[in-house]
């Protein structure tokens, strides 16, 4: 990606989280940690789906997707973070910050697609039970996780381009942990009008289209289980979509938060713990939300452990 600098900044300083010294270490210990968790849970998720046999199914590789996503997603973030914890000058360069921006937007925005393409599998698994392995064959999941990749390189390359033009000729403290678009945007000496147009639509589009998607397979799921008569066949049902709404629900919320408020109402310090959430929390919990209430994941987890311990 070219990242030409139409600007006299040619770096930037990142405010960070807190300016009290006293909390950097322990936060730099709390967000090594996460870090840990996010990378085992992710690559334990994707080791375990391809090792065990009857998890190669559309449902798991989907969701292996997602763990490769979440990986990436909080690799572009979480390691500056660690290392501006313990700097005394948190500086980011500019082309540094758009290739951050960039690789940021591109897993965001796909991670918003990968679950709307997760609850279309849910509404074929319960909805269209019999069609499933039809609907859902091997060339569709490809055709659905090259269309999520296909989104998420068209979003950021958009969102990226335009901030290539915006100038930053004086102020460069980035009111962030990271190189976000709204915190950029705050620091422009130029219009950013486009820019502004931009975030509004592609965030529209990106979350409410993701959205409207899960929530009418989710109305036609809600209609099925209700028609099934037996308790242990509703339980079953709900349990094969109940991890993927928890997980819709903190991705979503957090980033509806941030992005789809007036920039009238929003602050960048209710967007910085709402950046946090969905950029490096999420990612640390979704591996363990499908672990912990999958019974197929908790079966294959269970028979790993039994195969090291016997080794």
């Amino acid at each position: 990606m070219d990242t030409g600098n139409n600007s006299t900044v040619t770096e930037f300083i990142l405010a960070g989280l807190t300016d009290w010294p006293v909390l950097q270490i322990p936060l730099l210990l709390l967000f090594l940690s996460i870090y840990v968790v996010t990378v085992v849970g992710n690559l334990g998720m994707i080791t375990m789906i391809g090792i065990t046999s009857h998890l190669h199914t559309p449902m798991y590789y989907l969701l292996s997707s997602l763990s490769f996503i979440d990986l990436c997603h909080s690799t572009v973030i979480i390691p500056k973070m660690l290392v501006n914890f313990v700097s005394e000058k948190n500086v980011i360069s500019y082309n540094e910050c758009m290739t951050q921006l960039y690789f940021f937007l591109i897993f965001v925005i796909a991670e918003c697609h990968m679950l709307a393409a997760m609850a279309y599998d849910c509404y074929v698994a319960i909805c269209r039970p019999l069609l499933y392995n039809v609907i859902m064959s091997h060339q569709v999941c490809l055709w659905l996780v090259g269309g999520v990749c296909m989104m998420g390189l068209v979003g950021a390359t958009t969102h990226t381009s335009c901030m290539l033009r915006v100038v930053f000729c004086k102020d460069h403290v980035i009111n962030d942990y990271f190189c976000d678009l709204n915190p950029l945007l705050e620091l422009s000496c130029s219009s950013t009008y486009v820019n502004e147009v931009m975030v509004v639509c592609l965030s529209a589009f990106n979350i409410l289209t993701p959205i409207l998607t899960i929530l009418s397979s989710y109305i036609f799921i809600i209609n099925s289980i209700l028609h099934i008569r037996s308790t242990e066949g509703r339980s079953k049902a709900f349990s094969t979509c109940s991890s993927h709404m928890a997980a819709v629900g903190f991705f979503f919320g957090s980033g509806a938060f941030m992005y789809l408020q007036p920039s009238s109402v929003s602050s960048m310090e209710q967007g910085k713990v709402s950046s946090v959430f969905y950029s490096i929390l999420v990612p640390m919990l979704n591996p363990l939300i499908y672990s912990l209430r999958n019974k197929d994941v908790k079966v294959a987890v269970k028979k790993f452990m039994e195969r090291r311990t016997f080794w």
